[in-house]
Parts: C-alpha cells; sequence; structure tokens
C-alpha cells in the first residue's frame, strides 16, 4: 500500500513516466526512424521520438523528458555510424534496460556516412531490423508486427522503382545538385546523380571561405543549375552561393528530418518522393 501510494505520488509530479498496458515501450532517436517505427508496431506499440520533425539529431541535447521516456522503454531504435552516438550514452545515464537496435549496422556502403535511409532500399534494411526487434520483445504481437512490415517494404520497393524512372528522364549531364551538408551520398550512389556541399557529413562542421570559394567557382564553371535550402540547415550559407551564382535556389530538400505531419514530407515516402521530385524537376530545367 506504502509503496503504490509513493508511486503515484512520483507520477503526480513527474518524476517517473505512467506505464501504457499491453503496448511495448519503444523509443526512436529521430524523426525518419520513428515514421518507419510506427508503420512496423501501428498501434501495438507506445513510441515516443527524441528528435522531432524539422530538428537535427547532430546536435541534440537530452533533457528530463527525454530521461523518463528512455529509462521505461524496452526497445531504443538508433540509426548509427556517428549520427546519433548520444543514444548509447543516454541508455547508460538513464539506467534503462531497453535493448539498442543500430539500424545502420547491416549497411556495408559508403563507411562512415550515416544517412543510410536516402536509399530506400536500405530503408528494408531498417525495417526489418525493427520488425526482428519488436517480434522479439513482444511475441504476442509478432505476427501484427510481420504483416506490418510486409505491406510497408512492398510500397517502399515501390517507391524506389519509381524514383528511378523519375531520374532515367534527366540527362546525366545534368544530374550535379548542391545541398547544404553532405546527406545525400547515399541517394547519388542509389539513383546516379552528383551532390556537392560545402559542409560535411555533419551539421556541426563550419566550411572555410576557401570551401566555399571554391563550391562557387565549381558551380559556375559547371553550370550547375540546382541548389537546394535544406531544412535542417540555416539558409543563410546558400542564399550566400545562390546570390554569388545567380542559381535559383529550387526549394528545400528534407535530409535529416521529416516535416510536421501537415508539410510535405510528413512521412519517410513522402520525403524521398518530394526529394525526388523537386531535383528532377530543377536538373529538367537546367538540361
Amino acid at each position: 500500500m506504502m509503496r503504490r501510494a509513493f508511486t503515484i505520488l512520483l507520477l503526480c509530479l513527474g518524476l517517473v513516466a505512467p506505464a501504457t498496458a499491453g503496448r511495448l515501450k519503444v523509443i526512436a532517436s529521430f524523426s525518419v526512424i520513428a515514421d518507419m517505427a510506427r508503420e512496423v508496431g501501428g498501434n501495438d506499440i507506445d513510441l515516443t521520438v527524441l528528435v522531432g520533425p524539422d530538428s537535427d539529431a547532430h546536435v541534440f541535447q537530452a533533457n528530463a523528458e527525454h530521461a523518463r521516456a528512455v529509462s521505461t522503454a524496452r526497445v531504443f531504435l538508433a540509426n548509427g555510424r556517428g549520427l546519433d552516438a548520444w543514444a548509447q550514452r543516454l541508455l547508460k545515464a538513464t539506467g534503462s534496460r531497453a535493448s539498442l537496435v543500430t539500424l545502420s549496422d547491416h549497411i556495408t556502403t559508403r563507411p562512415g556516412d550515416p544517412h543510410a535511409w536516402n536509399d530506400a532500399r536500405n530503408a528494408v534494411i531498417y525495417v526489418e531490423a525493427i520488425r526482428k526487434a519488436f517480434a522479439a520483445a513482444s511475441p504476442a504481437d509478432a505476427d501484427a508486427f510481420n504483416r506490418r512490415a510486409t505491406d510497408y517494404t512492398q510500397r517502399l520497393r515501390e517507391l524506389d522503382a519509381s524514383i528511378r524512372q523519375g531520374f532515367a528522364r534527366v540527362p546525366p549531364g545534368s544530374r550535379k545538385v548542391i545541398t547544404t551538408h553532405d546527406a545525400f551520398g547515399f541517394f547519388a550512389e542509389a539513383y546516379g546523380l552528383q551532390f556537392l556541399a560545402p559542409m560535411g557529413l555533419s551539421t556541426e562542421n563550419q566550411p572555410s571561405a576557401k570551401a566555399v570559394a571554391t563550391l562557387i567557382t565549381q558551380i559556375r564553371r559547371e553550370k550547375i543549375r540546382a541548389l537546394f535550402l535544406e531544412n535542417i540547415s540555416d539558409s543563410r550559407l546558400m542564399t550566400q552561393i545562390a546570390r554569388e551564382t545567380r542559381v535559383r535556389i529550387g526549394g528545400k530538400l528534407y535530409s535529416d528530418a521529416l516535416s510536421p505531419p501537415e508539410g510535405p514530407a510528413g512521412t519517410y515516402i513522402d520525403l524521398m518522393r518530394h526529394n525526388a521530385r523537386l531535383l528532377t524537376e530543377a536538373m529538367a530545367g537546367g538540361s
């Protein structure tokens, strides 16, 4: 009786999180992974996303609310490859017994690049890892997880085929794009594009004046016409490059985060379709 009263007091003070009966408690490090988790988990999971829409997982810092959620979770879905290196530290700090599932573990290409989801074929690998983790943590719901994962995987394969068909109509010489940071290497390799970026793989890295000047020279020399902002990055650098090269900014790409639900990239599939559409339109216009 005393323990029950003490627990109720802690709940009222917000010091512990209430349990959700019958549902698997899952943490997703950022919004892209969270959307995949929703597709597989459906109503059988209680999902918390740490880095939400239009937010940057590279620079995330946990607060007390995040820590409470992690402390009671059973599965923690992280990307890996340095994007969310804070996940392991957060688990240790909170004493959580959640299983840490690093979704990029089975990606073998582009070592050191964390943005593997930008190839839809890798999203299929992510989904399989999520399915296995959920089924192991909640065997009673395994059939439902398997069914949803199978359906979602089919939609991802159709997405990949559709993107390939779209870029096949763009002449190879026009397939060059400028973005803020180097988030689209997997996309480039998968769909036959070349991306150039003043920043490196992380938005924490600021480009030198020399690097920006070199990029401006290349844009002018090669007559690159596809230049884009990113939803998680400051627009000032790209605005400067656009002004100095007289290249029109073609819109906003979604690299490391979804848009809010009402936006153009509210799901992973919407994100990939939105990016592919803007890119093909810009590159076709420059051909």
